[in-house]
């Protein structure tokens, strides 16, 4: 392959001698030639190699023209100069044509033009005469415009150049009569079988394609490939070098969002690897390992690097947010060569990349296996499995194999661009191995495909491959295995051994670039297909020799050789490039990456997403319970950055908990944080701390889904329905889906728009079913189908819809018959947990449809009871109406309202009695009992409602509320004492719903009051309180125990101590009292609420004088109150210094005693 270059373009030296041809053109035999002369020309490479082949096919053609007519341009020459004048004129055209594109003699002045020509017989002759063709033809060809300051000839349209060949001499008559005469000539025949003259048919690929260069390569390939033989291979080489150079580069990921087609799967084998009994309800949290061990650092104030120095809280709060997998990122011995180039960069606090590795052995500075396994035991025994990632793709560039196994990299002895330059600094650690970055990368002007190595023991110098998946610059800090060795293949997979000995999961960093066809795309291209990465078409392979290097799918022996070695570790591949059903099906990858979720969610392209799920139910649904989902990833923004805080973060996070497949969860995200965590970082340089009310979200909406991932896990009862308007459209941007397990059913739906939306589910989109023959077909099913419903006739179906916490009634034969209807408010999410059909035998549901229809109903038994009880819960209401209404009695004296109240609540108590109490043939006992607890409430009611504006020694007004709630319950216990059921007064209160009646009653008045106390709780959290300690009392009575027996003497002073450690005890013994304390567990340690418990605080003197009322004490005792006020403030005193802990607490008050 050659170039006819003008002689002003050139020196002695350049371009370099050996390329210049005895015929005077420049050869042009490779990539790498055609860069050197680019770089000195200042032209693209790949354009220039271009031009030189397209000359060297037109040589050929020629050639074969010759030998087809038995003629020579000679003989058509001397035809087109058949008189001394033309024969001059061609002599003058020849002559200046070799002076103006010199060989090399005529060049250095030891030949004359004149004489070069009549020296070697014809041949130069010969050779002159093609040059002239080519010569003009280029000049001719639109593709060649932008170079033609290679050959230019000087003519114009409108006159010639002056002091050009076609200035000087005859030039244009002489092609013309050469043209001339070849059109008389015999044609050259076509592979197609047509005949065109010589002229005509070198003209074709600049008429075919005249803005092109490389797309007249192609066509030349296309229709001269017959007469052109193996040279056609070397034409689709200079294709591969234009693509290369030409070739968009884009940020590393799966790329623009597509949905998932299966067109290329329909031909491939199916493989799936059956789950292990854990896998399905894997839940995955990722973590930076630096930059958390960072964190814990500075959330518990002491150091902590070591992997076994995590607390123990991390893992019972991972644990009790339905997490069980915790994948460790940067685990691994890092490579040192890439923190010094992070350093050299710019960033003096950088790691190295934890993606450029040294080897696969635990970092000494995380406490090397040793507390890598303290912690895995740890892990285990909270249920939580440890992941780890591999990058199997490259090392470091500097690593173990990099030094003592060079052999396993693609590399070269020669640099592929003469552009590089080597002349920093040595990254090597190793004093035997030199490795240096090519210089451009420092000034970022430039990224290198190659780094150096030098081997100072041999001298040996080679350049390796960084790793590179095509889409963007070279990974500039690792280095590529040659996955066509045998030899680097068995190595990797023997790692992989290796750490599948450790860790339960692996996860595989771009695993689809080891896919076969991607090896063969970056780096071994087939011709004409190359251009992923730089230089590489040169390597070009047919498809023969790159079958017999590589025989089979490398991750398929990596899946075959785990299940036979590690059958317990789940692989998981991060693979994009609409690979994601290739690796779970064929591959055998137990889950594998679903970028689309993410992107497709974020953007709003719902109908692409819900196109993405119908084809993959249609073509095989075990994919889609193979799918890794997440919000976001170690590559991408944060989920906050890309979801937001609101409601359609946890609209899609809804998604994430409720979806067939694994849900992964980024660092950070939990908590709210912004920062993106670089693979480089050491520590988070944002001063961030958690968002405890985005936590608090989480704890209700997220976590408890999360906790029941078998529901959603699998795809067995899974089926996607199209949510249709009432127009009849379908509404892409709502998802609406059932799942279940067993015998439960789940329903969800999401809105991820914004505008609010109304319409139904009945029948599912289609999905395939697997026969026993291998067939498929496909099915689709009823909703009614989906859920399990019964549409017998008289059958009801409930549903309880976790977000509202409301409880819904259908009829089981209108659902089967009309499907559900639902409206969504914009980026609202409803799950639909608790469905079960029920056969009303006895009317109950029945009724209660006829009261509420479909409408959300807050408590379903409380509905029931009512429906069931109606007298009951009628007499409750008046009771408490009547309660009400005592200070806005207008029609009523004080007494007289008092007198009311206490009638509606002894219709109530007697009412209760009757219905929960045990059966007496002679009810005088319980008639008498009711009586005394009505004039015990009626004393009470006239403490608390005196003529004067508070009652003495209690405190203030506002707290009457809570009071009346106080009484009314304790008044209840006294009425049931005759019934046996003291004891069991918890659960007459939980099974009649009356505390939550109470605390309804409460929050209704609290609301008309503008009630909170101390402007934090309101009343429903006050009753609630107050109701708790009310049984709680109860108890220790029941117990004996002398502080709450109201007929004992007061304690004596100086008991207040031991009282005190005894009644904080009890807050944190008693269930209600926990529940209505708010004790919870944060990080391992136990807390109380500093509010609720200081509301208690201040109550206990009111309800130990109004328990204190009788006959002798209208007014209560006030001593009993004033040692409960003493106890109090002694419990007060210490809940802050304890620092709300209820362990501290009490050992504080112990101390004191």
């Amino acid at each position: 392959m050659a170039l006819q270059i003008t002689r002003s373009l050139r020196s002695p030296n350049s371009p370099p001698r050996q390329l210049w041809l005895p015929c005077g053109a420049i050869a042009i035999p490779d990539a790498y030639s055609a860069r050197i002369i680019a770089e000195r020309l200042n032209l693209p490479a790949a354009e220039l190699r271009a031009l030189s082949l397209i000359d060297e096919a037109m040589r050929v053609v020629m050639d074969a023209y010759c030998r087809q007519t038995g003629l020579s341009l000679i003989d058509a020459a001397d035809r087109a100069a058949p008189s001394l004048r033309e024969k001059e004129e061609m002599r003058l055209v020849l002559t200046a044509l070799v002076e103006e594109f010199p060989a090399p003699a005529v060049f250095d002045g030891l030949a004359e033009p004149g004489d070069w020509l009549e020296a070697e017989a014809a041949t130069n002759r010969e050779t002159a005469l093609e040059q002239l063709l080519l010569i003009r033809l280029f000049n001719e060809n639109p593709a060649c415009a932008p170079y033609r300051r290679l050959f230019d000839d000087g003519m114009r349209e409108e006159a010639a150049l002056p002091g050009t060949l076609a200035a000087r001499t005859p030039y244009h008559e002489v092609f013309n009569r050469l043209e001339a005469v070849l059109k008389g000539l015999p044609a050259i025949k076509t592979p197609e079988g047509s005949s065109i003259d010589l002229v005509t048919f070198l003209r074709e690929p600049a008429r075919r394609a005249p803005r092109s260069l490389k797309d007249q390569l192609a066509w030349i390939a296309e229709h001269w490939g017959a007469l052109l033989g193996d040279f056609r291979l070397t034409l689709l080489s200079g294709i591969d070098m234009i693509n290369e150079e030409q070739a968009p580069r884009f940020p590393p990921g799966p790329g623009p969002a597509q949905a998932y087609s299966y067109r290329s799967l329909r031909h491939e084998y199916e493989k799936f690897s059956p789950d292990r009994s854990w896998m399905p309800s894997l839940v995955l949290l990722a973590k930076n390992a630096l930059v958390w061990l960072h964190q814990l650092s500075r959330t518990y104030g002491r150091p902590i690097t070591r992997l076994d120095e995590i607390p123990e809280e991390e893992l019972v709060t991972i644990a009790e947010r339905g997490i069980n997998g915790l994948w460790l990122i940067g685990i691994w011995e890092r490579s040192p060569a890439s923190e010094k180039i992070k350093k050299l960069c710019g960033n003096p606090d950088a790691a190295a990349s934890a993606y450029s590795l040294f080897d696969y052995e635990i970092s000494p500075e995380l406490g090397g296996w040793e507390a890598l396994d303290r912690f895995r035991e740890q892990c285990r025994q909270y249920g939580i499995r440890l992941a780890a990632d591999m990058v199997p793709n490259h090392t470091g560039i500097d690593s173990r194999w990099v030094r003592e196994r060079p052999d396993l990299f693609i590399s070269l002895p020669h640099c592929p661009f003469p552009s590089y330059t080597f002349n920093g600094p040595d990254l090597s650690s190793d004093p035997t191995i030199g490795i240096w970055l090519e210089d451009h990368y420092y000034s970022r002007t430039d990224a290198a495909v190659v780094f150096k190595r030098l081997d100072r023991r041999t001298g040996d110098i080679r350049y390796i491959y960084h790793g590179n998946d095509g889409t963007s610059m070279p990974w500039n800090d690792t280095a590529q295995i040659d996955f066509l060795n045998p030899a680097a293949r068995q190595a990797v997979m023997e790692r992989i051994l290796h750490v599948a000995q450790h860790f339960s999961i692996i996860r595989f960093d771009a695993a689809m670039v080891l896919a076969k066809q991607h090896i063969r795309r970056l780096w071994y291209p087939a011709p004409g297909a190359g251009g992923a990465i730089p230089s590489r078409s040169e390597h070009a392979m047919s498809d023969e020799a790159f079958d017999r290097a590589m025989p089979n799918e490398f991750w398929r022996e990596v899946v075959d050789l785990c299940a036979q070695k590690a059958p317990d570790t789940l692989l998981l591949a991060e693979a994009f490039w609409l690979m994601e059903g290739y690796f779970v099906r064929t591959l055998g990858m137990h889950r594998v990456y679903n970028s689309a979720f993410m992107n497709m969610l974020k953007e709003e392209k719902n109908s692409l997403y819900r196109l993405t799920i119908k084809n993959t139910m249609e073509f095989d649904r075990d994919i889609l319970k193979r799918f890794v989902n997440f919000l976001s990833n170690p590559d991408e923004e944060t989920a906050v950055g890309q979801f937001g805080k609101g409601d359609k973060y946890f609209g899609v996070c809804t998604l994430l908990a409720t979806m067939p497949g694994l849900p992964m969860i980024a660092h950070g995200q939990i908590e709210g944080f912004t920062e993106k965590y670089g693979m480089e970082f050491k520590r988070s340089y944002r001063d961030e701390t958690p968002d405890r009310d985005f936590i608090a979200r989480h704890e209700r909406e997220i976590f408890p889904l999360l906790r029941m991932r078998p529901l959603f896990a699998e795809v067995e009862h899974f089926y996607l329905f199209d949510f249709v308007r009432s127009d009849g459209a379908v509404d892409e941007n709502v998802f609406a889906y059932s799942n279940g397990l067993g015998q439960q059913r789940a329903l969800v739906f999401y809105n991820n728009h914004w505008e609010r939306t109304s319409g139904k589910i009945h029948t599912s989109c289609a999905f395939t079913v697997k026969l026993p023959d291998n067939r498929k077909h496909l099915e689709t099913v009823s909703l009614a189908r989906a859920l399990g419903i019964d549409p017998s006739p008289g059958n009801f179906v409930i549903m309880h819809e976790i977000r509202s916490g409301l409880w819904h009634i259908y009829r089981s034969e209108d659902i089967a018959a009309a499907g559900l209807s639902v409206s969504l408010e914009g980026y609202q999410n409803k799950v639909y947990l608790d469905i079960c059909n029920v056969h009303d035998t006895e009317g109950r549901y029945a009724r209660l449809y006829e009261i509420f229809g479909s409408r959300g109903i807050a408590d379903l038994d409380d509905a029931l009871l009512e429906a069931d009880q109606p007298d009951l819960y009628r007499a409750l209401y008046n009771a408490l109406s009547s309660l009400d209404g005592i200070e806005s009695a207008q029609e009523l004296s004080r007494q007289e309202a008092i007198e009311r109240a206490a009638i509606f609540a002894e219709m109530f108590f007697a009412r209760l009695c009757t219905t929960a109490g045990s059966e007496f043939p002679h009810p005088a006992p319980r008639a008498a009992a009711i009586g005394r607890a009505i004039s015990w409430l009626e004393m009470v009611l006239s403490f608390l409602y005196p003529s004067e504006t508070k009652p003495a020694g209690l405190s203030v007004p506002e707290n009457r509320l809570i009071h009346l709630v106080y009484a009314f319950v304790e008044g209840l216990l006294r009425a049931l004492s005759e019934d046996g059921l003291r004891s069991e007064i918890r659960h007459v209160v939980e099974e009649y719903r009356i505390a939550r009646k109470l605390r309804e009653f409460a929050s209704r008045r609290g609301r008309a009051a503008s009630f909170r106390y101390a402007g934090d709780l309101d009343a429903a959290a006050c009753a609630e309180i107050a109701i708790a300690w009310a049984l709680h009392c109860v108890q220790e009575r029941e117990k004996g125990n002398s502080l709450f027996m109201l007929n004992e003497e007061v304690p004596p002073a100086g008991s207040e101590g031991e009282a005190a450690v005894h009644i904080a005890s009890g807050f944190f013994k008693d269930p209600l009292l926990r529940e209505a304390l708010w004790v919870n567990r944060y990080r391992g340690t136990e807390y109380f609420n500093r509010e609720r418990i200081a509301f208690l605080l201040d109550m206990l003197p009111d309800f130990a004088r109004i328990a204190s009322i009788d006959q002798n004490h209208p007014a209560g005792r006030p001593e009993l109150a004033s040692f409960w006020g003493r106890v109090a403030s002694l419990i007060g005193n210490e809940t802050e210094e304890a620092g709300y802990r209820t362990e501290d607490l009490i050992l504080r008050l112990k101390g004191s005693v």
